[in-house]
């Protein structure tokens, strides 16, 4: 699903070069469930953003379900982001002026889909993550734990091939980490999604199949 070939990335300014990833070569097969760890500044985020087509490599390639993406435009990488992944963030990037039920719609505002479909599907969501006694409920109005709900619920609303998760535990709580851990590795089992997960956390990590680390930007595992 994912096969990231001799990957580097630098970033330089004008006065100064920092190396981010080196010689970085990882195969995800489809329905995968891995964890990434290592220090902080370790190039752990970087990855997962070069994985998602967020940010491109200085060198070397990524292929998406057997697709080269490098050279793809940036129109070409956002419908591909869109319609492959879903995104799990540490710090939630709810819109608090949005209602739970519309912040899960958001991603499928890019499809063309009619409300009626992707409010059947948004509250379909939010059923899975637990969540359907809080459909009309601002961000504000909920815990973390029920934010990175809400969260997970965006991010699996399109039904993507591939769940980027960073960091989606690391405001919560032992018990609320686990719930959210077990709400991805459900969806990895029945849907045989592939999740990618950073985490600082090695017992979550031993949940997953198999663990990439990296130190210094370099592979370690």
């Amino acid at each position: 699903m994912i096969h990231l070939r001799n990957i580097e990335k630098v970033y330089r300014t004008s006065t100064i070069e920092t190396l981010a990833l080196k010689d970085i070569n990882v195969e995800i097969p489809k329905g995968a469930f891995l964890s990434v760890m290592g220090p902080s500044g370790s190039g752990k985020s970087t990855l997962l953003n070069i994985m998602g087509l967020l940010d491109a490599p200085t060198k070397g390639s990524v292929e998406l379900a057997g697709r080269p993406v490098v050279n793809m435009n940036d129109r070409s990488l956002a419908g591909l982001r869109n319609s492959k992944i879903g995104f799990v963030f540490q710090s939630y990037h709810l819109v608090n002026d949005l209602s739970v039920v519309d912040n899960v719609e958001l991603p499928l505002l890019y499809r063309r889909l009619s409300s009626s479909e992707r409010r059947k599907k948004a509250l379909a969501a939010l059923e899975k993550v637990g969540l359907t006694a809080r459909t009309r409920h601002f961000p504000t109005q909920l815990s973390g734990g029920q934010c990175q709900r809400v969260a997970v619920a965006r991010a699996i609303v399109g039904e993507p091939d591939i769940i980027l998760a960073d960091e989606p535990t690391g405001n919560l709580d032992s018990v609320m980490s686990a719930e959210i851990v077990d709400i991805l590795a459900t969806f990895n089992k029945e849907e045989q999604t592939t999740v990618v997960m950073v985490t600082h956390n090695q017992e979550l990590a031993n949940r997953t199949e198999r663990v990439i680390r990296l130190y210094d930007g370099g592979q370690v595992d």
